[in-house]
């Protein structure tokens, strides 16, 4: 039998090596703007145009490559990083795999040209989808210029798969923001569709943070500095009260990389308890300085997800460094123990005697006898209005089939049980006799579940109504929101909310859909694009009804409250108008049924 393992040809082995590198357009810029900073630039300048699928150009004023250098560095596993295997634990740079170059020039039009400072003329290469179309020398300046055209052009399957333009730029920024935010001692542009996005100067880390975000964040920033002997803290929290329905201002730095930490986030957070509502987000920047040797950087394509050695003890660590700042902030109450004169505790002195408070009581009153309570206050008696209804007979028995028992709630049960009590639990469910038992609603779903067919139904009919507000709401967000709300603007015009851009990050707020309560617009539109967040992360689903979901469930948000009984009864009712009461927009179950059998289980 003939052998058949083969070695895969260095332009398929570079492809396969792209689809774990080279997601999109903003992986080709995280990788070359993290070259440009290894290689020592103190200016970087970042060009785009229509989101990186016709052009990415990075040009910086770094210490440049020779000749063999620049041909070597798009090989494969190429990297001036790494010697031996040892090196993989003092890791201070950003790329250090050597498979950037190698992954885009395998899937775009790629040109180079670099000059060192010691060189008179610099180096020109060409490489087309892994081939090399020339290499030559040319007049250049100092530092090193990567052109790339045509991103997927060869890859016509992963082009498909691109999303939209201001998606595509979102996911830039993002990137772009977390290489910037690190380094704030270099200087960076970043231009899209010749039109200046971000022009930031060299500074402090706060001034970069300010140039970045915009000068209203300046106030919001509190200092944050620990050291310990297992990692040093540094960077800022914002305060509690200008925390945020977005999320998008949250960011770890180790070793100036920035990274992904779900866990040290819940740390975060568990800072703020009683500070903030649960569905708020503070800002922090906190950048961590850690022994190499204690983390592990290389166990995700993107280096983005990164291991230590001891995360519990930095989990207390983040926790009491930032109740630490936010208490020298005044934010959280702390003991002065320098303050004199202010609390006065008595000195029992050795002749004097103590005697033990007294509390009256009354011997003879029982808890159970309907007179006047302890206090001399009247009882008073409470009264359960048709109580008597939850104990009605159900009638006659049957069992039910598989089929049947599956069914969670029919229009016909609704309908027998219009006069039947409700009970609200805790704001947030209602629970009312059937004949089969209890039925048990969620209350936030069912307004969403309406909310949603109510602007399904406008928009199939035109019968969207605005409401238009008498000052207007104005509202800045951050970068990639800001492109976010101006990518779903038409839909949300369909739904009743009219935005206006007013550009640089800020938008206006000028009517919101009819019938909708909510006394900040803003926190709706910020619920609603948190919420769109987590929508457009789920496969299948038109934009519009994505849109509509989204603002349902953020609408929704208000519905925990008191309901009056005329309430609650014309909530079930329009539930159960719609077209699917069972489930809400994600699958969720809005209703179900305790029944009679379970109940007696459950009261044996």
């Amino acid at each position: 039998m003939s052998d058949i393992i083969q070695l895969l040809p260095d332009s398929v082995a570079n492809q396969i090596a792209a689809g774990e590198v080279i997601q999109r357009p903003a992986s080709v810029i995280k990788e070359l703007v993290e070259n440009a900073v290894d290689a020592g630039a103190d200016e970087i300048q970042v060009v785009v145009k229509d989101a990186g699928r016709t052009l990415i150009q990075v040009m910086d004023n770094g210490i440049g490559m020779s000749d063999t250098d620049a041909r070597l560095s798009f090989e494969r596993h190429a990297t001036s990083k790494i010697r031996n295997a040892n090196d993989l634990f003092e890791i201070r740079t950003k790329g250090f795999r050597g498979e950037a170059l190698a992954s885009i020039a395998a899937i775009a039009q790629v040109t180079l040209r670099t000059r060192q400072s010691d060189e008179e003329l610099g180096t020109e290469i060409s490489i087309n989808g892994s081939e090399l179309e020339y290499q030559r020398g040319v007049s250049c300046p100092t530092g090193t210029i990567f052109t790339v055209k045509n991103l997927f052009f060869n890859v016509p399957a992963r082009r498909k798969f691109l999303k939209s333009n201001s998606t595509e730029l979102r996911h830039i920024i993002n990137e772009f923001q977390h290489i910037v935010l690190s380094h704030p001692e270099i200087g960076f542009s970043l231009n899209h569709n010749d039109s200046d996005l971000y022009r930031l100067p060299a500074g402090n880390l706060r001034q970069r943070i300010i140039h970045v975000f915009g000068k209203q964040i300046n106030t919001n920033l509190n200092n944050l500095k620990s050291e310990t002997s297992i990692v040093n803290l540094t960077g800022f929290i914002g305060k509690p009260e200008n925390a945020r329905k977005t999320s998008g201002e949250q960011y770890f730095f180790v070793n100036r990389r920035y990274m992904r930490h779900p866990y040290f986030h819940r740390a975060v957070m568990k800072a703020f308890e009683r500070l903030i509502s649960e569905d708020t987000y503070p800002s922090y920047f906190i950048y961590f300085d850690a022994d190499p040797h204690s983390i592990d950087v290389n166990i995700h394509p993107t280096k983005t997800e990164i291991k230590f050695e001891n995360e519990q003890a930095i989990f207390q660590i983040i926790q009491a460094a930032v109740r630490e700042a936010l208490g020298k902030s005044s934010v959280v109450p702390s003991i002065d123990f320098e303050t004199e004169g202010v609390v006065d505790i008595p000195v029992l002195r050795k002749d004097s005697s103590f005697q033990a408070p007294e509390i009256p009581t009354n011997p003879d009153y029982n808890p159970f006898d309907a007179g006047p309570s302890p206090g001399g206050y009247p009882r008073k008696k409470e009264v359960l209005y048709d109580w008597e209804k939850l104990y009605n007979d159900p009638g006659p028995t049957r069992t039910e089939t598989p089929e049947e028992e599956q069914r969670l709630f029919t229009e016909e049960e609704v309908n027998t049980q219009k006069a039947a009590e409700f009970i609200q639990l805790g704001k947030r469910y209602i629970i009312t006799p059937v004949k089969s038992g209890l039925m048990i609603v969620d209350q936030k779903l069912a307004f969403e579940r309406i909310l949603f067919e109510q602007f399904i139904f406008s928009i199939a009919h035109n019968r969207g109504i605005a409401q238009r507000e008498l000052y207007p709401s104005k509202l800045d967000l951050e970068p990639s929101d800001y492109l976010m709300l101006l990518e779903i603007k038409d839909e949300l015009a369909m739904l009743g909310i009219d935005i206006g851009d007013l550009g640089t990050n800020t938008v206006v707020i000028n009517s919101c859909p009819a019938g909708i309560e909510s006394t900040d617009l803003r926190e709706l539109v910020e619920s609603l694009l948190e919420e769109y967040k987590q929508t457009e992360q789920k496969v299948g689903g038109s934009a519009i009804k994505n849109v509509a979901a989204s603002l349902a469930r953020a609408a929704s948000a208000g519905s925990l409250r008191i309901l009056q009984h005329s309430e609650m009864q014309q909530l079930i009712d329009e539930l159960f108008a719609c077209e699917n009461p069972n489930y809400s927009c994600d699958g969720k179950k809005i209703t179900t049924i305790l029944k009679q059998g379970e109940l007696e289980q459950y009261l044996k």
